[in-house]
């Protein structure tokens, strides 16, 4: 077995969301998922090769297996690509999704398409009761979208509001888990024209993620326009994910160093 620790998303070298990329690899999922709790990182990524010389990615929280963890896949990236090899298809371990992974100009990028998402209904009270505000008043109506790990989707006023919340975070586990939702992911506008935003998806205030990749594919679809994306600065690890669109697929990506 061979890992390595990397840093994503960071706004500068040294921060950003830690994962663990694991090579030479061949325990069962259940053994997996010990050693990412044992690890205690907020993510960790196996590469394996299939029979068909595939390249697959098999993501693991400390908390449960995950189909989709695009920090964890630039951290992937980053170990798997070079100058000499600039550009690389790979697929997820549980959904089989293609994935491309792309080094461009020192930064990681990774292309993929919108997934279908949850045809869920979301009541008028449903968003002030996960996030614990009575009196929220969101800027635009909840969506739920996806590039493989579906979100809902919620506008806060601003930067204020969105770092002042205190959510519900066992009803948000709940709501997710029943209805094939991974969370909310709460956002607002920049006066700089960025946006920031906040991932809502674990029981434990401390587990809060610093960047959620996945998360920033769902804002693009809703938006329709590439972004740059604030988020983590809250839990200390501030970072910053960009995304393109490119065609009738995305672009996610940004900085990934060795830790």
């Amino acid at each position: 077995m061979q890992v390595q620790e990397l840093l994503c998303f960071g706004v500068a070298r040294g921060v950003g969301n830690a994962a663990l990329v694991v090579r030479s690899d061949h325990s069962s999922a259940e053994q997996r998922q010990l050693f990412a709790r044992e690890r205690g990182k907020p993510a960790c990524v196996f590469i394996d090769h299939a029979a068909d010389g595939g390249i697959v990615l098999d993501y693991f929280y400390p908390h449960k297996r995950s189909p989709l963890c695009l920090h964890a896949t630039l951290a992937a990236a980053r170990v798997l690509l070079s100058d000499a090899q600039s550009h690389l298809q790979v697929r997820t371990a549980m959904h089989d999704q293609p994935l491309t992974l792309i080094l461009r100009n020192g930064e990681v990028f990774i292309q993929l398409s919108p997934q279908a998402a949850p045809e869920v209904a979301i009541p008028d009270a449903l968003p002030a009761q996960l996030l614990a505000t009575p009196d929220i008043q969101l800027r635009s109506p909840p969506v739920i979208a996806s590039v493989g790990s579906p979100k809902l989707l919620l506008e806060v006023a601003d930067r204020a509001t969105l770092h002042a919340l205190t959510p519900d975070l066992r009803r948000i586990a709940d709501w997710g888990k029943r209805h094939g939702v991974s969370g909310c992911y709460v956002w607002c506008r920049r006066d700089d024209g960025a946006f920031e935003g906040r991932n809502l998806n674990h029981l434990e205030p401390a587990a809060e993620d610093g960047a959620t990749g996945v998360a920033a594919g769902a804002l693009t679809i809703h938006l329709q326009t590439g972004i740059t994306l604030f988020q983590g600065a809250n839990v200390g690890t501030p970072c910053k994910l960009r995304t393109e669109r490119h065609g009738a697929s995305i672009l996610i990506g940004g900085q990934a160093e060795f830790a």
